[in-house]
């Protein structure tokens, strides 16, 4: 019994445990993140045509919803509505990439404005971590952050 008595608190002690204030917190996970768009039709394009997110079905089918896959067990929400927003770099969505430079030779085909943190227009930033990154807006003004963290 003080085998036990000492492994269950061994086990505590290193956190393979949880202990009973943490058994009853409840265990969340990111499931969506939802945007409110004044023109549902050009936001979608926008989202599966320059992002390339696809389109998954959404329960609501009325016109103003659409819903995007944007990661595995991961959703985005895009409503239609009266939005008031003032763009701001620092809120923003942000997606990974294997390589952001090909990710800008698409925009650059695309015809879609990108820059870098600075707001230098068709720059790429290189960040102190080796991370590269760039943003672009969407139609209703929305910052998006393209970056190739690991």
């Amino acid at each position: 019994m003080k085998r036990v008595a000492f492994l269950f608190l061994l086990f505590i002690s290193f956190g393979l445990l949880p202990t009973a204030a943490q058994a009853q917190q409840p265990t969340l996970t990111f499931n969506h993140a939802a945007i409110c768009v004044k023109d549902l039709k050009a936001s979608t394009d926008f989202y599966k045509l320059v992002l390339a997110l696809p389109e998954i079905p959404n329960p609501f089918n009325d016109g103003r919803h659409t819903w995007l896959s944007i990661g595995p067990q991961l959703q985005m929400h895009i409503i239609q509505g009266t939005c008031t927003l003032t763009p701001e770099k620092n809120v923003h969505l942000c997606f990974s990439t294997a390589s952001v430079p090909e990710f800008a030779k698409r925009l650059d085909r695309q015809k879609v404005a990108y820059s870098n943190l600075l707001g230098q227009q068709s720059q790429v930033t290189l960040r102190a971590d080796g991370v590269r990154q760039l943003y672009l807006q969407d139609p209703d003004g929305y910052w998006i952050e393209i970056n190739d963290a690991k």
